[in-house]
């Protein structure tokens, strides 16, 4: 689940919870608004903190140096 993903169903989430006055037999429309936003945080908080430090880490190989060293002699 990526960002954008997880900032949509918080703003689904917060429109059924908080702006939708539907009535409907054996489901809370309120309570379906509350479980998107908690999914849509968790996966916010996943995709910050688990698949985030990977995209940022560049494999980076050793550095190594080299020093030359040059003699007038012409040897």
């Amino acid at each position: 689940m990526g960002i954008g993903v997880s900032i949509f169903l918080i703003a689904v989430g917060a429109i059924l919870a908080f702006a939708v006055n539907a009535d409907i037999s054996g489901l809370d429309i309120a309570v379906v608004g509350y479980i998107l936003m908690i999914v849509g945080v968790i996966g916010l908080i996943m995709t910050a903190f688990i698949w985030g430090p990977r995209r940022t880490a560049a494999p980076r190989g050793e550095v190594v140096e080299e020093r030359r060293t040059y003699d007038d002699r012409g040897i």
